[in-house]
């Protein structure tokens, strides 16, 4: 207890050369910390984004054929090399897509198109909105609050009706609120749509869907085929009740397709979410640890610090040490008392970093500044881990001022000037 009252006792009396000193591991501490944060609320936000609709899988044509024992395609690519069949995508009848509903599994299904535009009302415009075109079944399966007005009706897509419903980030950015939107004409690409609805999406910000936009609106597929010159079903989805089954149950809903298409080399297939995320949370903690590896660099430099002002002070204090052995300190209390005084500098330089990166990730969620849903987040490992690693630091570069000290020769020491 005595060796931890001298510590102090000197850390104290040289408060600004031991804030100096500390300064190297506060600042590593603190980059550790904040680096680790931001990397683990970005890899949660884009798992979430991943992994948040599994319940709907995209079922889409591919003219790519694998070699034999070659990964599969996925939304960022081919893997395995190949060659690409000259089989154009087929057309998808009623008949087709109804026998979906046979597959054990499958409850529902939707088809859709998209496309990006600039939605206008008045003066207020929104660029780059998110339009999706949809089937009647789309508001079943992904289960939207209809906040305001009504859902598309089946005449509604006979009809090629113009007709639009917008979300509600979306309608308050042009109206100002949801009620004000209803029953109003807005500009899409110079076209004009009524707004028939406003809704939610209890799922917004979990799916690829709408990710970095300037809104998201719905209008039946059929008009927007019909406006733009595209297929009514560029996209499929076919909802499977059970998420532990979706890659089984979806891969079941593509080889339907297949072979009722009657597709010889092409294929339809699926984006296999659970792979992606797998392989992203592998890359994403690698880049994170290499990350904060190199600003972890920094620790060792606050090391290297510490050490040379622990030299110094032995340098100075070296009449005392030799009045302590004069007066029976063994040569392990001397140690002890050095490598204790090296161990609570940076330990405390540590606690102070800790503060200070508390404080930053605060302000970061306070301020968005990572985006509206994504937030920093501090891991308590790495807290724990970066306050014993700094106390590692003090008793591995404090050994040598440590061992100089409790080496003194007691008679040579006190007669030091």
């Amino acid at each position: 207890m005595e060796n931890w009252k001298f510590a102090l006792k000197s850390i104290l009396a040289h408060k600004m050369r031991s804030l100096l000193t500390m300064l190297g591991i506060i600042i590593g501490v603190a980059s550790v910390v904040i680096i680790v944060a931001m990397g683990n609320g970005m890899s949660r936000s884009i798992e979430k984004s991943l992994a948040g609709d599994q319940n709907n899988v995209q079922v889409y044509f591919t003219s790519y054929i694998a070699p034999e024992g070659a990964g599969s395609t996925g939304i960022f690519g081919s893997i395995g090399g190949g060659e690409v069949s000259m089989e154009e995508e087929p057309d998808l009848t009623d008949s087709m897509l109804q026998g979906l509903l046979e597959i054990d599994g499958i409850s529902n299904y939707y088809i859709s198109n998209s496309n990006m535009a600039e939605v206008s009302f008045g003066n207020k415009k929104a660029e780059n909105v998110n339009i999706n075109g949809v089937s009647q079944s789309y508001f079943t399966v992904k289960e939207f609050e209809i906040l305001a007005g009504r859902q598309f009706t089946a005449n509604d897509y006979s009809r090629f009706s113009r007709i639009i419903m917008l979300d509600v980030a979306l309608a308050e950015k042009l109206f100002g609120s949801i009620e004000a939107s209803l029953n109003q004409t807005v500009s899409v690409n110079d076209n004009s749509y009524l707004v028939v609805g406003v809704y939610k999406d209890p799922k917004a910000g979990t799916a690829l869907y709408g990710m970095n936009s300037g809104g998201n609106a719905v209008m039946t597929n059929t008009q927007l085929a019909a406006e733009i010159g595209m297929k009514e079903n560029s996209g499929l989805y076919v909802h499977v009740d059970d998420v532990s089954r979706a890659g089984e149950v979806g891969q079941a809903a593509a080889d339907y397709l297949t072979r009722v298409t009657g597709l010889k080399e092409a294929r339809y297939n699926i984006y296999d979410m659970s792979a992606m995320l797998d392989e992203f949370k592998s890359q994403m903690s690698g880049v994170t640890m290499f990350i904060g590896a190199v600003a972890g660099i920094s620790l060792l430099v606050g090391g290297i610090g510490v050490m040379n002002i622990m030299l110094v002070s032995v340098t100075e204090r070296t009449r005392e040490i030799g009045l302590r052995k004069a007066l029976g300190a063994t040569r392990g209390n001397i140690l002890m008392q050095f490598l204790i005084e090296a161990m609570v500098l940076t330990t405390l330089g540590g606690a102070i970093g800790l503060a200070i990166a508390q404080a930053i990730v605060f302000l970061l969620n306070a301020s968005k500044a990572m985006g509206e849903t994504m937030t920093a987040e501090i891991s308590i490992p790495v807290v724990l881990g970066s306050l014993a690693f700094s106390a590692a630091v003090g008793i591995v570069f404090g050994v040598l001022p440590a061992n100089k000290a409790s080496k003194l020769d007691p008679i040579e020491a006190l007669r030091y000037e």
